[in-house]
């Protein structure tokens, strides 16, 4: 790649010359595309392709196909636990199946590690801690493959538990990378807390020892082993009364110790321990949010170098930046490429200063449209139509018609309530379709009279159409018994969300909800790739023992309340 800046030179009479020139123009305009990407994904610059092969490498491993491909083989090595023993009946699969199946994915990684190792170079690939972490399960669960194929059976493999490392590391999971990332940089304050409350727990786990013991009536304290599993589910509430009520049962005054226990543990020890949690958590975000900053103001200072001449050092050009986005928007159109250019120079100069392409990021995020130049979407109609169009245009936007609409809502929600018995009857309930009627009504009003982008444009207006269309199918499917599809019915009440449009503090509660919804979905897949790990690990290390004592539906509960322990911990 060409690192050096391109100087514009004059007028010149040979072709050959203008070529090389357009062909050195062209190649720093990828490179500071590429610059700008890294400093979008936060890829380290010191994995930035230094030569033609590393770049077509660079190329392949940064499209949807590629990333696509590596979120499947995540997928497919993830659901495979379910199809190994011990497996989900219906899902059981033969041994040589799933361990070709395993083995045709592993293949598919090892390509894509392939590809970054041509991309990155030996040297550059062995310093990405997270690509070199990946290679090491790859090679020891590649071996583990071959085995269970070779013997045809599958032995004790707890390394299952690192498969989620595979889809983690897809592009797609960047949120969920940035949790786990943000978790173990928040472990060792959180071990400290820890470590004093096991201190605390022992403590009162030997206190409890020697007063209770004695009673051949309490089963919870007559060991100290016994005694520091009382006081850990004492602290989770998880089967709160049962361990206090022996003791309690022959001397009230025994009330005191759990008192003191619960004072120091539960409400101060537990609560400092969140506190510490969420503060170095906060710490922790604060700093990886400086550091992306700085990291892209660094890209775009690359980035700038080269689209910079000599004759021209101070600034980009209308042209320079048009290049540029070429290779970093292909898909955006010259129209966009010029508003995007006006928008970054908020000076009015003849050339972007780095000040203003300092902005790259926030202006290039936004979305340009044609505005009308009439005030409603029907002004080329006749006359007459725009009247008519133009009455219900002022209908659907009036307070009254939004009203008159909430109290529909809401004597719908009354009356479902009260014919929730009829939702088993085989006939369709007259009110559903009254109801139904006026909804579709209400939609095919403002879709008129609003003009359907500006009615889809809305997000109310989208659930209020889905919620519609849905109450429609579940019509159809209780008209024609279509059982499969009752669930589509259960989902009117969910028109009764639309009275949180009448004060504002409800409103914003929802739009603060949907705002937060991303963010909480990569949450709870970080939750989901901890319960996968130690589900595997749980289930290579206990499941021989749960069958050896024939496990009731009994032993399944308590599995299932420690479970809930644990995740209450967590």
């Amino acid at each position: 790649m060409n690192n050096e800046v391109i100087s514009t030179p004059g007028p010149q009479n040979h072709r050959a010359q203008n070529v090389t020139l357009r062909q050195s123009w062209e190649m720093n305009y990828q490179e500071a595309a590429i610059y700008l990407q890294e400093g979008e994904n936060n890829d380290k610059f010191f994995t930035h392709p230094r030569n033609p092969k590393a770049l077509s490498a660079y190329l392949f491993a940064h499209n949807h196909l590629f990333y696509m491909m590596e979120l499947l083989t995540g997928l497919l090595l993830m659901t495979l636990s379910l199809c190994e023993a011990p497996a989900v009946p219906s899902l059981r699969l033969d041994v040589y199946v799933h361990a070709t199946l395993e083995l045709l994915a592993l293949v598919m990684v090892a390509f894509e590690l392939c590809m970054k190792l041509r991309w990155l170079g030996f040297h550059t690939f062995i310093r990405h801690k997270r690509t070199m972490v990946k290679t090491c399960v790859l090679l020891l669960q590649f071996v583990e493959a071959i085995v269970v194929l070779i013997r045809q059976t599958s032995h004790m493999r707890v390394t299952r538990a690192l498969r989620p490392i595979f889809l983690v590391d897809c592009r797609y999971c960047g949120a969920v990378r940035r949790n786990l990332r943000q978790i173990f940089q928040s472990l060792p304050p959180f071990i400290d807390i820890l470590l004093l409350l096991l201190f605390f727990m022992v403590i009162f786990a030997i206190l409890g020892f020697c007063l209770f013991s004695t009673n051949t009536a309490d089963p919870y304290f007559n060991t100290l082993e016994n005694s520091l599993v009382s006081l850990f589910v004492l602290l989770t509430t998880a089967n709160f009364p049962d361990v206090m009520m022996p003791a309690y049962a022959k001397n009230r005054w025994s009330c005191v110790f759990f008192i003191v226990y619960l004072s120091i543990e539960l409400y101060f020890v537990m609560n400092l321990l969140l506190a510490v949690v969420f503060d170095t958590f906060n710490d922790v975000e604060k700093m990886k949010f400086k550091s992306l900053l700085l990291h892209k103001r660094s890209a775009i200072d690359h980035a700038f170098q080269l689209l910079v001449s000599r004759q021209r050092p101070s600034g980009v050009s209308l042209k320079q930046f048009d290049g540029l986005m070429r290779f970093y928007r292909p898909r955006m159109s010259a129209r966009d490429r010029f508003l995007t250019y006006k928008a970054l120079n908020t000076s009015g100069a003849p050339m972007l200063s780095l000040q203003d392409f300092y902005k790259f990021y926030e202006v290039t995020g936004l979305k340009w449209k044609a505005r009308r130049s009439g005030e409603y979407w029907f002004d080329d109609l006749p006359h007459t139509t725009f009247l008519i169009f133009k009455g219900i245009n002022l209908l659907v936007k009036s307070k009254a018609f939004q009203y008159v609409m909430y109290v529909v809502v809401a004597i719908n929600g009354v009356w479902i309530l009260v014919e929730t018995y009829t939702l088993n009857s085989k006939f369709v309930p007259w009110s559903y379709i009254v109801f139904l009627t006026i909804y579709g009504v209400e939609v095919l009003l403002k879709v008129t009279g609003l003009g359907p982008m500006a009615y889809f444009s809305s997000g109310w207006n989208l659930f209020d159409f889905s919620v519609t269309v849905f109450a429609f199918l579940g019509l159809i499917a209780l008209a024609f018994d279509m059982e499969p599809f009752y669930f589509i019915v259960i989902l009117r009440p969910f028109q009764l969300l639309r009275l949180f449009k009448i004060k504002q503090r409800y409103r914003n509660v929802l739009d603060t909800m949907f705002e937060l919804f991303p963010r909480m979905a990569s949450l709870g897949l970080t939750l989901i790739i901890f319960y996968y790990s130690f589900a595997i690990v749980g289930m290579e290390v206990m499941s021989e023992k749960q069958s050896a004592k024939r496990c009731t539906k009994r032993s399944d509960m308590m599995l299932l309340s420690k479970m809930r322990v644990l995740s209450t911990l967590s």
